[in-house]
C-alpha cells in the first residue's frame, strides 16, 4: 500500500479542482482535518496500517466536493474506489477507508475508534479558539451556494448544529467540549442582542 502516493494524488486534485466558492470545504480544511486526525491518532497510540487508513480517509473525506455538492461523502468513496487500487490498496482496505469517510456524514456515526478520531478531527474547530474565523468561511460558502443569506440565519443554524453535535473521543470531550459550549453561549447571546 503506497499511502503517501495516494495522499499526494488526491491532495493535488483537491488543490487544483475545488471551486473557489468552497471557502470552507477546501484544501485548507482537508489539511486541518488531516493534521488533527494524525495528532489525535498519535496520542491514542494508533500506528501502522490503521494509521495509514485513517490518513487516507482524512484526505478523502470531502473529496466528493470535486464532483458534486450533495452527498459528497458517497462521491468521495467513488473517487477512493477508483484511485486507491492504483496505490496498492486491497478491497478490505478501501472498504475501511470508505466506512471512515461515511462516518463523517452529518449526523456523524462512527463505528470504531478510527471513525471517532476522524469525526472529532473533522469538527475539531468547534472547540478551538479559531471557531469564529473558520465559521465565517462556512457562512460564506453557504451564502455562495444559496443555502442561507443573513447572519441571523447563520447563527440560528450554528445554535442548532452546536446543540446537536457531540464529540466521541475522551480527548475531544475533555479539551474541546467546554470551549464549544462557550462558543454556543456567545452565539446565543448575539441572537438575543440582535432581536
Amino acid at each position: 500500500m503506497d499511502q503517501p502516493g495516494a495522499e499526494r494524488h488526491i491532495l493535488a486534485r483537491l488543490r487544483e479542482g475545488l471551486p473557489k466558492a468552497r471557502t470552507y470545504h477546501n484544501f485548507s480544511h482537508t489539511l486541518d482535518v488531516y493534521r488533527c486526525a494524525v495528532a489525535m491518532a498519535a496520542r491514542a497510540g494508533v500506528t501502522g496500517e490503521e494509521l495509514d487508513l485513517l490518513r487516507t480517509a482524512a484526505v478523502y473525506h470531502d473529496a466528493g466536493f470535486l464532483v458534486q455538492d450533495h452527498d459528497h461523502e458517497s462521491a468521495s468513496c467513488v473517487l477512493a474506489r477508483e484511485a486507491l487500487p492504483r496505490f496498492g490498496y486491497d478491497p478490505p482496505q478501501i472498504d475501511r477507508v470508505c466506512a471512515l469517510v461515511m462516518a463523517t456524514k452529518i449526523p456523524q456515526q462512527p463505528q470504531d475508534t478510527l471513525g471517532m478520531l476522524l469525526c472529532d478531527a473533522d469538527l475539531d474547530y468547534l472547540g478551538r479558539p479559531d471557531f469564529f474565523r473558520i465559521g465565517s468561511t462556512l457562512f460564506q460558502e453557504l451564502r455562495n451556494y444559496g443555502a442561507l443569506t443573513t447572519e441571523r440565519e447563520w447563527n440560528e443554524l450554528q445554535v442548532r448544529f452546536l446543540e446537536a453535535h457531540r464529540y466521541f473521543t475522551e480527548e475531544s470531550r475533555r479539551d474541546r467540549e467546554p470551549v464549544k459550549q462557550r462558543h454556543l453561549a456567545q452565539v446565543k447571546r448575539w441572537l438575543e442582542e440582535d432581536r
